[in-house]
């Protein structure tokens, strides 16, 4: 036992393996250290697939929750592990695989998961009497609902993992958080049964982090808001990805609106000299800044100095995540950079806060919104989730509640990156990456401002700074399954709502420069839904200008509310089914889809499928299927979000 367990750990630590070789496994092995010995019981490794990091976090609440039940638990990414060395997992006693999945897309994984993904797809790797079980985190508006949890659950059943607990499936157009915490009271006692242990009935706060000053600060070695190397943004070296973002220069932010009460911006990053390069479809991910008024905020409440330098070292000096945030850095700087402060909290956080309340009323009522009992999850719902209450809100709302800075730091989910489909074409502007958004901002029930992080910063990232400087964004290009057809011949009908329009201004530029090339482009539709002709038809000047030099053949667009009776898109698609039937069954058009997913995606799949009915005299069944293979063919694409 105590040689096996080591080995295990260290094999799937992938980096580890490479870079130590074999000398240094036979060592531990061999040598009955203090290393060895603190590595005995880590019987539970929990992985993650994560895209915007909530799966990670779930993964981290396992792994710490495992010591509460007589288990000792790790995180692990599944990208930085060795996966081939899953099967191993049997030599240790009482030994558990938990994997938290997230579903990107439609129906894909995440980027961390992608090895493990095509891995299980490929093995033929025996698990027999592995433990495991898995969590799916998902949204029921996509047609592909958990797709990558089922997946898992069903590949490691056939390849001969022993399930300990059923799948469990969150959603996020529902209420992840109550569908995760949910999931895991039932989740531990069945490991309890399975392996014959007890929980210890310790619901005290465990914490993962020590906080430490480190003495003789040198500033040029603290973070200010890097999110990998230090000094990153002083000399930027490609390549530029999630750890190494590029700073972008803000080269144009406009206002795609003149009347309304909403905001609508365009932004054009300049990309000059990064060498990095996306084509129409793609994705733009952006490090937002949170509001300096609520950072200030919350350390006057907390008495903290906010310049004060810190570090949060793990108290697992074995844990791969010696840090919950790039450390060393100030308060200050983790709570503008590093930590979500303005979402609603979950709720383990305002469990493990409850110990701060002075008053015992807000203390049951903390720990009650987090339990899993039906009058809890009520209170969670109504109280955080329905009045959109910070972080900064629950202290404001509960001034017996003073927690100390450091362990609310700990707590507090990473702040992530925001996605964008780039509104540009790399072909035509090769050093300009295009933004288009809408400002989130509206009144919660308990009157406050809810300001969504990123579209806030964005609109107020002005070109030039007062001082001269310009104004920038941490960035970098996501690669996306969003593509125009292989052949510029090929008709494509896009359909876009809103800011849906992104990446069709990024195609429609691209379909153009073909046209310039000499090459014959075929029919090129789209379908554009907005509230008010004279409020949101973003980018209209440009659209009708493609119109008029014969880019887009077609411009169709549904203004809801300028009349009595509501028109959407789909209705207009109706109004055209002979001729869309045409250019899809006959013309091997590519139908492409950007926007809501929750209404507007569903609604107009419904409309394809009247279409494929009334004119293409299939049975609903037919048309359904005829859509799907559409799907699995590539020609009908959707970028949607709810």
């Amino acid at each position: 036992m105590l040689g096996i367990f080591p080995w295990f750990v260290l094999c799937l630590r992938f980096s580890l393996v490479l870079a130590l070789g074999g000398l240094f496994l036979c060592w531990v092995l061999s040598i009955p250290n203090q290393r060895q010995l603190s590595l005995i019981n880590r019987n539970m490794v929990v992985f993650y697939g994560s895209q915007t990091g909530t799966a990670e976090e779930f993964c981290g609440r396992l792994a710490k929750d495992a010591q509460r039940y007589g288990m000792s638990g790790m995180s692990a990414d599944l990208e930085e592990n060795d996966m081939s060395e899953l099967p191993r997992l049997v030599e240790i006693d009482n030994s558990l695989a938990v994997f938290c999945m997230a579903t990107y897309g439609e129906g894909d994984p995440t980027d961390n998961a992608q090895d493990f993904y095509d891995w299980m797809q490929e093995t033929d790797e025996e698990l027999n009497r592995v433990n495991f079980a898995v969590f799916g985190l998902g949204n029921k508006t996509y047609e592909h609902f958990n797709a990558m949890g089922k997946y898992t659950d069903k590949r490691l059943e056939e390849l001969g993992g022993r399930r300990i607990y059923d799948l469990g499936m969150g959603d996020d157009d529902g209420n992840l958080e109550e569908d995760f915490v949910s999931w895991k009271e039932q989740f531990w006692p069945a490991v309890c049964e399975h392996f014959g242990v007890e929980a210890t009935g310790d619901d005290t706060s465990i914490r993962q982090y020590e906080l430490v000053f480190p003495t003789d600060i040198n500033m040029n070695k603290v973070y200010t808001g890097e999110m990998g190397r230090l000094k990153s943004f002083e000399t930027q070296k490609p390549p530029f990805d999630a750890k190494n973002p590029y700073l972008a220069t803000v080269a144009v932010n406009r206002q795609l609106n003149q009347a309304g009460d909403r905001h609508l911006m365009h932004l054009e990053l300049d990309i000059s000299g990064s060498q990095i390069r996306y084509d129409s479809g793609d994705h733009v991910a952006v490090y937002p800044m949170n509001d300096v008024s609520i950072v200030n905020r919350i350390g006057q409440i907390l008495d903290a100095d906010l310049d004060t330098v810190i570090s949060l070292n793990n108290l697992d000096e074995e844990s791969n995540k010696k840090h919950p945030f790039p450390c060393p850095t100030t308060y200050r700087t983790a709570l503008t950079h590093y930590l979500d402060i303005t979402n609603p909290p979950r709720t383990n956080v305002l469990f493990e806060l409850a110990q701060y309340a002075t008053d015992p009323k807000d203390q049951d009522i903390l720990r009650k919104m987090a339990s899993a009992s039906p009058e809890g999850k009520g209170l969670y719902q109504s109280w955080v989730l329905d009045a959109q209450r910070n972080i900064l809100a629950v202290l404001e709302d509960m001034p017996s509640l003073h927690p100390a800075i450091d362990h609310l730091c700990e707590l507090l989910p990473r702040l992530q990156a925001r996605y964008y489909s780039i509104a540009s074409s790399g072909k035509v502007y090769s050093n300009m990456v295009s933004i288009c958004a809408v400002v989130v901002e509206f009144q919660t029930s308990t009157g406050r401002s809810f300001k969504g992080v990123a579209t806030n910063w964005l609109k107020n990232k002005v070109v030039v700074t007062d001082n001269g400087h310009k104004a920038t964004v941490p960035m970098y290009v996501r690669k996306s399954q969003f593509r125009l057809p292989f052949k510029a011949s090929n008709p494509v009908v896009m359909i876009g709502l809103g800011t849906g329009i992104a990446p069709f201004m990024g195609f429609l530029q691209e379909r153009g420069w073909m046209k310039e090339q000499g090459k014959d482009v075929g029919e090129t539709i789209l379908y554009f839904g907005c509230r008010h002709r004279n409020q949101d038809f973003m980018y209209q000047q440009e659209l009708e200008e493609f119109e008029k030099v014969g880019v887009l053949t077609q411009l169709n667009v549904a203004f809801s509310r300028d009349q009595e009776e509501k028109v959407y898109v789909q209705h207009l698609l109706k109004k055209n089914n002979e001729h869309l039937w045409k250019l899809i069954h006959t013309d091997n058009a590519h139908i492409y889809i950007c926007g809501d997913a929750r209404n507007m995606a569903r609604d107009v799949q419904n409309a394809f499928y009247d279409i494929a009915e009334e004119v293409g005299g299939l049975t609903h069944t037919q048309a359904v299927v005829y859509i799907k293979k559409l799907m699995t063919k590539g020609r009908y694409a959707q970028d949607v979000w709810s």
